[in-house]
């Protein structure tokens, strides 16, 4: 498994978010819709193991799947372009502008959201034979998780909706670590592991993340979930858009932006500061 090490990596990183910044509107938007559709499916497939199973250690293991291919065939999510496209600024990239990035950020996230709309459709059809049915097993729970993640907050006013930010803030620490774990890697082998260990942590864990709740809560309210559009964008995913962006840059982005790339000056050590210890310890 080919190893890349972090000087290298972090610059892949800068080189991503500049390139994602000038991508055109038609690439943007298809890379954004496969990947949130893809993502979404992922979700309904780990739900449905853990359904079945009746362990969500095995759903979470199983999860990571989405995310691996849709990072293999090099599509886009929301939480990704938050990390890598404010590194392109920071490093001063000719023609980078706040604008143009959150021209990026808007078009990932109408892909996204469209994508994983699809795929909530496609499954609420399939799940209950056009409607005609009663949700099976899989779509009362993700029906029960809907009402759960917006009305469950709720309750608890600005400590729920803080909550929510904080769990959102978490799940882009380790979704970012599995977009950088595409990068340390010039196998396929080495690249799945990296992306494999975040994801399947962030998803056991139950962390807020914005593009699986895009399929999650608009499905759960296809499958009779007694919550609103409102319910769901303020209880739900306003703060997990802000969190995912918050944390996602603040603890992978920039940290590994600044001691791997902008690295600080190194120490210059004086005569008494050279010393060794052991010649410290004669003179005594």
């Amino acid at each position: 498994m080919a190893y890349l090490v972090p000087a290298e990596f972090v610059t892949k990183m800068v080189d991503a978010g500049e390139s994602k910044i000038f991508m055109s509107t038609r690439d943007t938007l298809i890379r954004s819709y496969m990947a949130g559709a893809i993502l979404a499916l992922a979700a309904v497939f780990a739900v449905t193991v853990a359904v079945q199973t009746g362990s969500f250690l095995v759903g979470s293991m199983l999860f990571p799947v989405g995310f691996i291919m849709l990072y293999l065939m090099g599509f886009d999510l929301l939480t990704g372009v938050f990390v890598l496209t404010p590194l392109a600024l920071l490093d001063r990239r000719p023609g980078v502008t706040v604008q143009g990035i959150l021209r990026n950020w808007g078009l990932v996230f109408t892909g996204n959201f469209l994508g994983a709309l699809t795929v909530a459709a496609m499954m609420a059809f399939v799940l209950t034979m056009g409607f005609h049915l009663e949700p099976d097993a899989v779509g009362q729970k993700l029906a029960g998780v809907g009402e759960a993640r917006t009305l469950g907050y709720a309750e608890h006013g600005v400590t729920g909706w803080m909550t929510i930010f904080l769990r959102g803030m978490l799940c882009n620490w380790m979704v970012s670590m599995g977009v950088v774990g595409a990068m340390i890697s010039t196998h396929v082998s080495g690249k799945v592991i990296a992306m494999w260990m975040p994801i399947m942590l962030f998803f056991f864990m139950g962390f807020e993340h914005s593009v699986v709740n895009m399929f999650l809560f608009p499905f759960a309210m296809m499958m009779g979930g007694d919550f609103s559009v409102m319910d769901y964008l303020i209880w739900n995913e306003i703060p997990t858009v802000l969190g995912n962006l918050v944390g996602g840059l603040a603890f992978t982005g920039l940290t590994l932006y600044s001691t791997h790339y902008k690295t600080a000056p190194k120490r210059t050590l004086t005569a008494k500061t050279a010393e060794s210890p052991v010649a410290t310890l004669a003179k005594a």
